[in-house]
């Protein structure tokens, strides 16, 4: 069995942008984001501008911190409708039984009331 090298790269600057532009949306300065991860307040800048890679833990903290999902970076082929449907599967993974017949009734409240508007 012949095994090849992978020799694909990851590109961290859309990402990179995605998270200064979260940043900047909650008026939070770069300053203040390297105090929270415990980084230079070059690292973020380079992190967001250059698209230098960050530890996977700094990645964690910083997709996490301003609810960035990575789906569209990993696979840009996803559709929009796909990840979404995969963040709401991850979210009721995560459910009681309780919690996933609320979600199930609301779900289901919302399909009447679209069937009652195209009658």
């Amino acid at each position: 069995m012949k095994f090849e090298r992978d020799e694909r790269k990851f590109d961290f600057h859309d990402i990179g942008c995605e998270i200064k532009r979260k940043r900047e949306a909650s008026g939070m300065t770069q300053e203040q984001l390297a105090c929270i991860i415990d980084r230079d307040p070059r690292t973020v800048m380079y992190h967001e501008n250059d698209g230098q890679h960050p530890s996977l833990n700094i990645f964690y903290q910083l997709v996490t911190k301003f609810d960035i999902s990575v789906d569209q970076f990993f696979y840009p082929g996803m559709s929009a409708d796909d990840a979404c449907k995969k963040r709401i599967n991850i979210m009721l993974g995560s459910m009681s039984e309780k919690e996933l017949r609320l979600v199930e009734n609301i779900i289901r409240a919302v399909k009447d009331s679209q069937e009652t508007e195209e009658v």
